[in-house]
């Protein structure tokens, strides 16, 4: 899975996108909805470097 990709496609408008392999945007998400989202979730494996939305991240 491709890491999420920080955009801004115009002012105020921040994404997070995945690309497939020939670099197309597979998933678009809004980064106020995705920060949100992945706070409320509890899951069990701990995710890598720019997968916060797949797994638990440690906390500092």
């Amino acid at each position: 899975m491709s890491k999420r990709e920080l955009i801004e496609p115009h002012d105020g408008d921040k994404r997070y996108i995945r690309r497939d392999d020939q670099g197309r945007i597979k998933e678009s998400v809004d980064v106020r909805k995705s920060l949100a989202a992945d706070q409320r979730q509890h899951a069990k494996n701990d995710a890598g470097r720019g997968q916060g939305d797949k797994g638990d991240r440690q906390k500092h």
